[in-house]
């Protein structure tokens, strides 16, 4: 077990009038068990916010260290449907077109109508991949491309929607190389376009040059321990998540990816599940586009249908592999009845697994990220990162 967090430790850059999401992020360590994490806020394009502190390595209780980086899991997906969005500033593609006018190997088994705007919005049904995929064949963009191409859908397109966990990014990474005149991967378009713009630090495929010393080592759970925390997961979930045959379990197990801490790992380029990163690099990215989006040339169109209300599938919003109501919009979750995402419909962004979440606000003009290498049981809203969320809605409303 890890020595119990210090408050040398802990280290904060607070603007005057947030001091009270610091005392939040404190108590994370002294109340609520957290190890190792950090904590990013932008508001009205000014960082207000950048909290670090813990263990970058609880095993060898190795610092969090101001520029360590974390892998955030399925909070890349906000940051790699960012480079979908500037692709559809560019006039890459349009939303209500069809996939396969891009892409035409796409059109098989029945995937000819399906539009950009469903398959962003999970409602394709195509959350499992049938053909196994391992590191070797996620290096292989050729391959992937294949494999998704020929997947069948799980239910009839527009009907139904269902978490796309593990494919998600790699049909979004497809169709920016067939719409890229560069025909560049997603991994590569994101770092072009929009991580040396903006000077961020995130990767979505990690370069051989970044060293160990400045990655954080998540401490996962295997899916068996949800058995332990009923409340905090739902049972519909851990019990599906136990069935290696439930749509559920194959939505998320396939890629077959194994330590999510091992370098090989990191460095291909996985589009749903494996940027690593600085909370403040995230936060810096969602603030420009809940200003306007001008640094990255985000257009009226794209801005607004990226804050429009999720358009539900024709069933309503039940999810079909997280057994609980959802809404998602664009590559976007969207605030529902389970988590508000913010405090407006505008807001967007996505959660990891584990505990990390991310997301822009425009109504509040706030770019957010929490990470944490200690990983929890909450599908949304983990009590480590809800309570610093709380925290900054009353320290703006205060300022306003």
């Amino acid at each position: 077990m890890p020595k119990k967090v210090s408050e040398s430790m802990i280290h904060s850059e607070v603007a005057p009038g947030f001091e009270e999401v610091k005392e939040e992020f404190e108590k994370d360590f002294t109340e609520r068990g957290e190890t190792g994490a950090a904590c990013a806020i932008y508001h009205k394009g000014e960082k207000v916010v950048d909290l670090w502190g813990g263990y970058r390595d609880a095993k060898t209780q190795t610092p969090w260290e101001k520029d360590t980086m974390v892998l955030v899991f399925s909070a890349t997906k906000g940051l790699a449907s960012m480079a979908v969005a500037v692709a559809h500033s560019r006039g890459q593609f349009e939303y209500d077109e069809k996939v396969s006018t891009y892409w035409p190997e796409f059109a098989q088994q029945g995937k000819e109508n399906i539009t950009v705007r469903q398959l962003l919005s999970h409602q394709a049904g195509l959350c499992a991949i049938d053909e196994p995929l391992d590191l070797e064949k996620l290096a292989n963009l050729d391959i992937v491309s294949t494999a998704i191409a020929k997947q069948k859908p799980h239910w009839e397109p527009g009907t139904k929607h269902g978490y796309h966990a593990a494919s998600l990014g790699l049909y979004e990474g497809e169709l920016i190389r067939r719409t890229d005149p560069k025909h560049r991967s997603l991994g590569q378009f994101f770092h072009d376009e929009i991580v040396r713009p903006l000077n961020l630090e995130f990767y979505i495929g990690l370069p051989s040059n970044v060293p160990d010393t400045r990655l954080a080592t998540v401490k996962l759970y295997p899916p068996p321990k949800m058995l332990f925390h009923p409340i905090a997961m739902p049972w519909r979930v851990t019990l599906a998540m136990l069935m290696p045959w439930s749509l559920t379990f194959r939505s998320f197990m396939n890629p077959n990816t194994g330590d999510a801490n091992a370098r090989e790992y990191l460095s291909v380029e996985f589009p749903s599940g494996n940027g690593i990163g600085e909370a403040r690099s995230m936060a810096h990215a969602y603030s420009v586009f809940s200003t306007g989006g001008s640094e990255l040339g985000i257009t009226k169109e794209t801005l607004d249908a990226l804050t429009t209300p999720a358009v539900l599938p024709s069933s309503g919003p039940y999810d079909q592999v997280l057994k609980f109501d959802t809404r998602y919009s664009l590559g976007y979750s969207k605030p529902y009845a389970n988590s508000e995402s913010g405090k407006s419909e505008k807001a967007f962004g996505t959660d990891g697994m584990g505990g990390s979440y991310a997301y822009a606000d425009p109504d509040a003009q706030v770019g957010y990220a929490y990470v944490t290498n200690k990983h929890g049981f909450y599908p949304y809203d983990d009590p480590r990162e809800k309570s610093i969320r709380d925290a900054m809605y009353c320290c703006i409303q205060r300022l306003d």
